[in-house]
């Protein structure tokens, strides 16, 4: 069907959705792009909000009580679910679930083991495919899911298998090629671990390929690493890597520079191969929060603290400059004080600086974790120090969000801080930031066909004219707003997040229906929607509809 056919069907429905609704329609809200419009900085219309789900030693997901369940499988389901619960009660729009915390799956990989973290068992199948489920559901609550991944942690300290080859499950590669790994810090020494050597060559592409059966095969919107790179120093062993550097140096001979280029590598790489099989996939980074110390460095921070830079070989600045990460999300772990070596108000315009005139999006990792434990000191007993972090990033338009760390953390309200922070924060939903490097097409705007008042509150019925056809992009979600009273839209209505009231995910067929259930009986209201695509693009909204 050709462009203009298409434009003519999609106006022909308009049209139809005028005479079939409940009320008459009034014009469609101008565009606030092209108007001046005040906006609530409390009611961001975009912001990424999400909490870390950790499984590694069973920190948030799975629990480890669910390893003994009498039905192990619906017990993980359950909790599962109760974290989306807990990320929609505070309007966050994004998961982030660590699926491969040590070199092992949460989902049948053909490269590497069952994680021993679903059944406690290492290897062990647990009958079901977690993955699958994790990403059907975030996304019937129309939440992004971004599968973090650990690229070069083999294993963690007893009761984990420590330093020894021999306690892996026994289909482990690191068992099948043992000169792929070393112990860190060494075998014998108080937490040793096994880790993936970064400069041997195929040890890079074989992990890689392990984290790139994720993309291939599921529905997963990001890619995210944390901060293991190289393993943070312990004391004053080296890594055993002389073999390694003498064999793989690529013509270095400064080896720091060498590890530095094996991780800028693993990002370079990693990065084109997952565009290059589904481009819209977002790949992020949550690297520590300080690249380098100004006295170190001139374009380092302000700040005394250990350097990413040189503990972990991790080049973070380099890779936003490059452009080969979507998102970074600094791990800014400190108060905002007097504390010379990582002062929050120092760091966070030190980020916004990096990012700035590139594509990279900056969120903020915040230290849930520390709010409300007196052992980290008597800023953080201040109820309000995580909502002040929140108040303080508003003065940067380069910061587009915040993740907490981690769920256990978020949903443990220590002092009421979470309440706090998403009362002052998060009291509307957000769309997640559009990137305008993720390939996209526009969107026709729907047609709401009926807005119907029922005893169980105001029932919404919508079509998408040309859905996915010829040059229009497909939606995957829509935008939902809500004006009091009846007539036309302010032109300024959908400029902030303060009339929005819902996003939902796209359902099949072609009529799509959402039940308004927070409103108040014999009060007027109009309404508005807007399709967004699956990188969160949004149309023009809909003509307005009203019910009395």
């Amino acid at each position: 069907m050709k462009a203009t056919r298409l434009r003519a069907a999609g106006l022909a429905v308009a049209l139809l959705g005028a005479l079939v609704a409940g009320t008459p329609a009034s014009a469609a809200a101008a565009d606030p792009t092209s108007t001046t419009c005040t906006t609530n900085p409390a009611t961001p219309k975009r912001q990424f909000r999400a909490m870390w789900i950790a499984s590694v030693t069973n920190i948030d997901w799975p629990s480890k009580a669910s390893q003994t369940a009498p039905d192990q499988v619906a017990k993980q389901k359950a909790e599962y679910l109760g974290w989306l619960d807990l990320a929609q009660q505070l309007n966050h729009n994004a998961v982030v679930v660590q699926v491969r915390p040590t070199a092992d799956a949460f989902w049948p990989s053909p490269y590497e083991p069952w994680s021993e973290y679903l059944t406690g068992v290492r290897g062990q199948d647990p009958g079901w495919d977690p993955l699958a489920f994790l990403v059907e559901e975030s996304h019937k609550r129309n939440l992004e899911f971004h599968a973090w991944l650990n690229p070069y942690r083999v294993s963690m300290p007893a009761p984990g298998a420590g330093a020894d080859l021999s306690k892996l499950a026994p289909n482990h590669p690191a068992r099948q090629h043992p000169d792929w790994v070393f112990a860190y810090p060494p075998a014998g020494v108080a937490g040793s671990r096994l880790y993936y050597n970064p400069g041997i060559p195929e040890v890079r592409e074989f992990v890689e390929t392990a984290m790139m059966d994720a993309v291939n095969r599921y529905d997963i919107d990001g890619v995210h690493f944390d901060d293991y790179f190289y393993p943070y120093p312990s004391g004053t062993y080296q890594y055993p890597d002389d073999a390694t550097f003498a064999q793989y140096n690529r013509g270095f001979t400064d080896r720091t520079d060498w590890r530095r280029d094996n991780i800028n590598l693993l990002i370079q790489e990693m990065n084109a191969k997952i565009k290059a099989v589904k481009p819209w996939v977002k790949f992020g980074v949550s690297p520590f929060g300080i690249w380098r110390n100004k006295s170190a460095d001139p374009a380092g921070s302000d700040t005394t603290g250990s350097q990413s830079y040189d503990i972990i070989s991790a080049d973070t600045r380099k890779w936003i400059k490059e452009e080969w990460i979507d998102y970074v999300v600094p791990q800014l772990y400190w108060y905002i004080g007097q504390y010379p070596a990582a002062d929050y108000a120092r760091l966070v315009p030190w980020w916004a600086e990096q990012v700035r005139g590139t594509r990279v999006q900056l969120y903020i990792g915040q230290a849930d974790y520390k709010s409300g434990d007196p052992a980290y000191g008597s800023f953080w007993m201040n109820p309000r120090e995580l909502s002040d972090h929140l108040t303080l990033n508003r003065s940067y338009p380069e910061v587009l969000g915040n993740v907490h760390f981690s769920a256990v953390q978020v949903r443990a309200n220590r002092l009421g801080a979470t309440d706090i922070y998403a009362a002052d924060h998060y009291s509307r939903p957000a769309l997640v930031p559009a990137m305008a490097q993720l390939p996209a097409k526009p969107l026709q705007h729907p047609v709401i066909t009926k807005v119907d008042r029922q005893t169980d509150g105001v029932h919404l019925s919508w079509r998408q004219p040309a859905n996915g056809k010829d040059e229009f992009g497909t939606a995957t979600s829509y935008a939902i707003y809500r004006f009091d009273g009846t007539g036309h839209a302010d032109a300024c209505g959908l400029a902030d997040a303060s009339q929005l009231v819902a996003t939902v995910r796209s359902t099949d067929g072609d009529v799509q229906s959402w039940l308004d259930a927070d409103t108040e009986a014999g009060k007027a209201y109009t309404y508005q929607v807007t399709a967004l695509d699956r990188v969160w693009n949004e149309s023009p909204a809909s003509p307005a509809r009203s019910v009395r």
